[in-house]
């Protein structure tokens, strides 16, 4: 009888509070009866009250409107006490109060981390732990968080997609197939035997096996973007497991069902596989936003539709995206082509989701399709903002949403699950990358970079809870073992830099090296910018060159233009003795990585004492490098042509072109004079702004430069005079 007097107190009976990050959310709100009649108070909203329960001086006018909606439908209502309840402005400074809590946690921990050498992940993943599981400041909203923030995972494999050429992919379905497939098989298998070994039932391992089998895309991808090793072998391989687990999901997905205890398949009459689950859930309680554009089609039916969904993204991305990008460029507003580019992503995970396939993998697909296009470079700068930020969102909820109690109930044994999953899936990655030919640096990059478990754990257990083939108590220890390999994982990377540094780089799984069948007095190491104007010079001058790089796409682009290339790595000694260096008269280093210049300077020196050595430097500090190595002439990349530019400059300010040539000549011999004594001064242990020595060196040979320009001044004058 309460409802139908004081049906808004009844509403409040009726709700359940949970806390949120401080303050009072609601749940979802059930039908009550007012006058004999449903009302959804849904589609109601309650008067702004503070928290205290005194009623704001401005109320929310959506509220007032609402209530005298209600009253005039149900006439026989003259009075409508409203109970204390927050209403959209309290949701409002909820929000507010929760985004001021992770940014502020983001900035705080991250920059610290980074300066700690530890890297962006690490830093988000503690910001999450101490606002969460320490501080108490968030809660239960972080698994909502989640689901919004694993968008930064679709965004940055749209992102690097733009960067992979289709030739390229197609060139990686070896790794694909080897290295992925294999991974996840063997994986799920020494995993699943360990579950049987615990006592556990088949479909029970066989579901705990897939689900910890895959990698953390999201971390892994973005720590090797930061470390620069996405181009390496390693980093190469590595990408081609994390797409072949993307890819296996769909199938991951679809083969559950069949392993929920206790419910036998059959099928239904179209043909498809059918189970009791999905009948129940079919006529079942949830009766949400659910989509699908597959639902109760036979199986030629779903083929037909997800092959159709994936042309339209292809033919759209190939005929369809330069229309729509001349209309936005129309319009001359910049902040349209942030809009089209989130469209373009927002829409295509939307798609996927409607024929049941994975966000990440559409998006992917589409940045592939229009990597080729013009407006590419526009997509990417765009895009990448809302990617840093949201896969930053994604590990601060990881990290806030551990569930500590369990944790604290048994640290030891759930630890000590971690690392066992991080060891079995190490042993496989070892044995996989060895068969394939990963050697040194890649080898340990690919063994430890994909050790942990990953985000699409949580989305296969979250699915297997719901088919009920796991306890609900091993499915949250399995979760929080998941999220402790994630924290693991920063440390995995570390350790690799400590062994990466006592290893030198391979990368096998490139083409062999040629084999030289010519020499001549000069050899080019490094055939990019720098080394083909060397090498057209010295070869139109009539000398004869050897050229190498490691490199096959630079080497095979010289061969169409007539340049003989070999493809090899040119710090390799075996390679530069068959190229001749014993009787060669002049080495060219012109390599693109200072380390490598560095490196191959001193082998050259240290071997052949009277070849002379021309090499490229990064800057002035590399110089000193190159000094010490050995170098005869060291060639800044930079230095000629920003000196030829000042030169202009002189002529366009009033001196005559003898005069700026004169000053360009003074300040070319000073410098090197000034490089040759500060080299004298140089501490590579530390900084330029550490050393009081070399600054004050520095300054005063500034100085003899402006007393020689200015005695070039002084001598026009006199002379004009």
């Amino acid at each position: 009888m309460q409802s139908k007097t004081n049906p808004f107190l009844d509403l409040a009976a009726s709700k359940q509070r949970r806390p949120i990050g401080g303050a009072l959310q609601f749940g979802l709100r059930p039908s009550i009866q007012l006058a004999s009649k449903d009302i959804s108070p849904d589609r109601l909203h309650l008067k702004c009250f503070r928290m205290d329960g005194y009623p704001s001086i401005f109320p929310c006018p959506h509220c007032l409107r609402d209530k005298l909606r209600v009253q005039s439908a149900y006439p026989s209502v003259k009075s409508l006490p409203l109970p204390p309840l927050p209403c959209h402005n309290k949701r409002m400074e909820s929000f507010l109060y929760q985004a001021s809590i992770y940014l502020a946690a983001a900035v705080i921990a991250v920059p610290l981390s980074a300066r700690l050498g530890l890297g962006s992940v690490l830093g988000y993943l503690a910001a999450g732990i101490i606002i969460g599981p320490i501080l108490g400041l968030v809660g239960a909203e972080t698994e909502d968080l989640q689901h919004v923030a694993e968008f930064g995972v679709v965004m940055m494999l749209f992102l690097i997609g733009l960067e992979l050429d289709p030739r390229a992919l197609w060139a990686m379905r070896r790794n694909l197939l080897g290295l992925g497939g294999g991974q996840i098989l063997f994986s799920t298998l020494l995993l699943m035997g360990a579950s049987l070994a615990a006592g556990l039932t088949w479909q029970m391992g066989l579901a705990i096996g897939l689900a910890l089998s895959l990698s953390s895309t999201a971390i892994v991808l973005q720590t090797l973007s930061e470390k620069g090793l996405m181009q390496t072998g390693g980093g190469r391989a590595t990408f081609a497991v994390l797409l072949t687990q993307d890819i296996a999901v769909i199938p991951i997905l679809a083969m559950l069902p069949l392993l929920a205890v206790g419910q036998s398949p059959q099928f239904a009459p179209d043909g498809s596989i059918a189970r009791g689950l999905e009948h129940e859930a079919g006529h079942g309680g949830d009766h949400g936003f659910n989509l699908s554009l597959v639902d109760g089609l036979p199986g030629w039916g779903v083929a037909l539709v997800t092959l159709a969904a994936l042309a339209a993204i292809i033919l759209t991305g190939i005929y369809l995206t330069r229309p729509v990008f001349r209309f936005i460029h129309a319009a001359n507003l910049r902040e349209m082509y942030t809009a089209l580019a989130l469209l373009i992503v927002v829409g295509i995970s939307f798609l996927m989701t409607l024929v049941g396939l994975s966000p990440a993998l559409g998006a992917f697909l589409a940045g592939v399709v229009l990597a080729n296009s013009e407006f590419r470079h526009e997509i990417e700068s765009d895009l990448t903002p809302f990617k840093g930020l949201l896969l930053g969102l994604f590990f601060i909820t990881v990290g806030a949403g551990i569930n500590y109690h369990l944790f604290l109930a048994n640290p030891g044994d759930l630890i000590g699950l971690a690392v066992l999953v991080i060891l079995a899936k190490g042993a496989v990655l070892f044995v996989v990358g060895r068969m394939f030919g990963l050697r040194q640096r890649n080898h340990w990059l690919f063994t430890l970079g994909l050790a942990q478990a990953g985000e699409f754990g949580f989305v296969l257990l979250a699915f297997i809870n719901q088919l009920s083939i796991l306890p609900e108590s091993l499915s949250e220890k399995l979760l929080l073992v998941i999220a402790l390999t994630m924290l693991i994982t920063p440390l995995l990377f570390i350790i690799y830099d400590r062994l990466s540094r006592h290893m030198r780089d391979s990368t096998p799984v490139e083409p062999d090296a040629d084999e030289i069948d010519e020499v001549g007095p000069v050899i080019v190491a490094g055939i990019g910018r720098f080394g083909q104007i060397v090498n057209r010079l010295v070869r139109a001058s009539g000398y004869n060159t050897v050229v190498l790089d490691s490199d096959i796409e630079t080497v095979q682009l010289m061969r169409r233009f007539g340049v003989k290339s070999f493809l090899g790595d040119p710090t390799r000694p075996e390679l530069l003795k068959a190229a001749g260096i014993a009787k060669a008269k002049v080495l060219v280093v012109a390599l693109d990585d200072p380390d490598y210049t560095t490196r191959l300077t001193e082998y050259a020196r240290r071997t052949y004492p009277d070849l002379h050595i021309i090499a490229r430097a990064r800057d002035r500090h590399h110089v000193y490098d190159l000094y010490k190595a050995g170098a005869d002439d060291i060639v800044r990349e930079m230095f000629d042509s920003a000196l030829r530019a000042g030169r202009y400059v002189l002529e366009n300010v009033g001196l005559t072109e003898y005069e700026a040539a004169q000053a360009e000549q003074t300040f070319f011999a000073h410098d090197r004079k000034t490089v040759r004594d500060l080299a004298q001064h140089w501490d590579p242990e530390r900084p330029a702004s550490q050393n009081a020595e070399y600054i004050a060196r520095a300054r005063e040979l500034e100085k003899d430069l402006e007393t020689a320009l200015l005695e070039l001044v002084e001598q026009k004058v006199r002379d004009t005079g």
